[in-house]
């Protein structure tokens, strides 16, 4: 008999899981000496990590594509996470892929991503490093910053999933590479959902061939995309997504870095964040010791200017406007009457 709950899941892996599914007991580990939860595996204690830690709850405050929106509706760095990991977790069931794992990586793989989205993004390359990215950052995050700069010792798999989930680079695990398309799929289709309701697109201006294929609503386009991936990818060593609606979903999305991510109406406020961000960064980099401790620390080993870019990559966008508001927008004085 097991010796403890987490065993028997260990188990439950190995009896119903794909040949091709990375199994727990795998794992290449932590880079730090840890106990092991008798009650959890390792990807789903890196999952409870990552949703109890400061940096992802601050995702909820920061921007996906519409900067500081007027609504309740549209989506946010968090609301974005959350589709991810649904839509991930929904191909990983299908394909007997591992959901922890899946999970973990999809929970976490936004956490060090910059106020106002890829404007903050931007911010820091021109301003710190041509080379930072959110995904790089995100690893950073879990590594180097949060736990009060202990990091949160996550297993190496998560960590791979985290930091290759976008871009050209490819995570070691097939749960990583799922994880990687459900991201473009979440962002495509929630992305027309918030166009549709700023007034700058319509499902008509779509071009008819793809919707053809796709289809014409929301969930109708996520089941088509979704289902072609688990069909094309069942039995497969690799995730791939059948030829047409790949081809679909290419061009769905060069026609959205067209017509939202680089309108002016959906991006006219980007030039004032990215400036806002800068003047920030800056302001830190003369004024190091007005930066919290966790960052301060840093200075010495690693340079004023990384700190300072740690430390405004982390805002909320909230909270970097209020800073900026607070060194550089005058008070209005009221004295006694």
């Amino acid at each position: 008999m097991s010796s403890c709950i987490r065993d028997v899941f260990l188990e439950r892996e190995k009896e119903t899981l794909s040949p091709y599914a990375f199994l727990t007991v795998n794992t290449k580990g932590r880079d730090h000496p840890y106990v092991p939860c008798e009650n959890r595996t390792e990807f789903q204690r890196d999952r409870d990590k990552i949703l109890h830690s400061a940096s992802f709850r601050r995702l909820m405050n920061k921007t996906q594509v519409f900067l500081a929106p007027v609504g309740d509706h549209y989506r946010t760095r968090m609301t974005h996470t959350l589709e991810v990991t649904q839509i991930a977790r929904i191909i990983a069931r299908a394909l007997r892929l591992n959901e922890d794992l899946i999970e973990a990586v999809a929970m976490g793989h936004d956490i060090g991503h910059t106020p106002f989205g890829h404007a903050g993004e931007l911010a820091m390359q021109q301003c710190f490093d041509p080379d930072f990215t959110h995904y790089r950052q995100s690893l950073r995050v879990v590594e180097r910053l949060e736990n009060n700069g202990e990091g949160l010792n996550l297993t190496w798999e998560v960590r791979d999933g985290i930091v290759n989930h976008t871009g050209d680079s490819m995570a070691s695990t097939l749960e990583g590479v799922v994880v990687k398309y459900a991201d473009r799929i979440a962002y495509i289709n929630h992305d027309i959902d918030d166009a549709r309701r700023a007034e700058i697109l319509s499902i008509s201006d779509i071009p008819a061939w793809i919707r053809d294929v796709l289809g014409e609503g929301h969930s109708e386009r996520i089941n088509t995309l979704v289902t072609s991936i688990i069909r094309a990818s069942t039995d497969s060593p690799e995730i791939k997504i059948g030829d047409e609606v790949g081809k679909a979903m290419s061009a769905l999305r060069e026609f959205l870095f067209e017509r939202v991510y680089r309108n002016p109406v959906a991006k006219s406020e980007e030039g004032k964040a990215r400036e806002l961000l800068t003047r920030l960064f800056e302001h830190y980099v003369k004024h190091p010791e007005e930066m919290p401790e966790l960052y301060r620390r840093n200075c010495e080993s690693e340079g004023v200017e990384r700190c300072a870019c740690d430390f405004v990559a982390g805002m909320t966008d909230r909270y970097a406007i209020d800073v900026y508001s607070d060194l550089y927008v005058p008070k209005v004085w009221r004295g006694s009457r």
